[in-house]
């Protein structure tokens, strides 16, 4: 008589379903309405952290006003200069809350956060795209009140209101973009701190070699090189034109074409670093 073994199958082991690829549009805008809302209302248990967004644009504008206006426009020509530097400092908001945005994703990865939205069955570019958001409404917020001090401070709509309105919708777009740019270093980077020297580094040049707070014309012309070539002196000049007057189709498709080259680099690579991150 023999005894028959039976041989136990090998266990399988299955990964875990990539569940992003089965999530539709609708799906998607869910869960980007959802983790939205769910940092929104991080903001609103944290009302410090709005502290960036009511605060620089009065600084900002008072300082620049007040300190360079008398010497770019002349002492007591202040108003000229709130005409010229209001609009350019849209620009300046947008990066500086773009800033904002890597140091945040990286403390999120520090808390734990960040692995527990990768746990979840959502698609993994609407955790990144639902924190751009927040922060694109967070840079509507800094554009009105810097508006609202302009105006106080004597700034005029030469063109009409559809313009204005076409300059901040510009502000916006560009703002956007550099956010992916901040979101790749918060994911690259290994502290919140190296984040916020090396996006110094990045801002500094860029907004001080730019047509925001000068007029490149009084440059040296290596620096008035470097200006033509500054997104930020493209987008500050489509505003300035867009609300003051003048030619505004070169400058705001260079602005829109920045923003499509940036974002179209750094979105993908910032995707995939936030899939592969430990």
């Amino acid at each position: 008589m023999s005894t028959a073994t039976i041989e136990k199958p090998a266990p399988v082991t299955t990964a875990a379903p990539n569940t992003e690829g089965r999530i539709g549009l609708r799906g998607n805008l869910r869960h980007i309405g959802a983790l939205a809302r769910r940092n929104a209302l991080q903001i609103k248990a944290d009302p410090e952290s709005m502290f960036d967004v009511l605060l620089m644009p009065i600084i900002f504008t008072l300082l620049f006003v007040f300190v360079f206006g008398g010497a770019i426009s002349g002492k007591g020509h202040q108003t000229q200069y709130v005409d010229y530097v209001v609009p350019g400092l849209m620009a300046m908001m947008g990066m500086n809350i773009a800033m904002a945005v890597g140091t945040g994703v990286n403390d999120d990865f520090k808390k734990g956060v960040m692995d527990r939205f990768r746990s979840m069955p959502i698609a993994r570019s609407s955790v990144l795209i639902a924190k751009i958001v927040v922060e694109i409404g967070r840079m509507l917020v800094a554009i009105t009140i810097l508006l609202t001090v302009g105006f106080i401070l004597g700034l005029t709509i030469h063109t009409s209101v559809l313009s204005l309105f076409a300059a901040i919708g510009l502000s916006l777009v560009f703002g956007a973009s550099l956010m992916w740019i901040f979101i790749l270093l918060g994911l690259t980077l290994k502290t919140a701190q190296a984040v916020q020297g090396m996006a110094m580094l990045v801002l500094m040049p860029l907004q001080f070699g730019s047509s925001i707070f000068a007029p490149p014309t009084t440059m040296p012309g290596w620096l008035q090189a470097f200006t033509d070539y500054n997104p930020l002196s493209n987008l500050a000049d489509a505003a300035r034109n867009l609300v003051n007057g003048g030619p505004v189709a070169h400058s705001v498709l260079m602005t829109l074409g920045w923003s499509v080259a940036i974002t179209a680099i750094t979105a993908p690579l910032a995707i995939r670093k936030f899939r592969k991150k430990t």
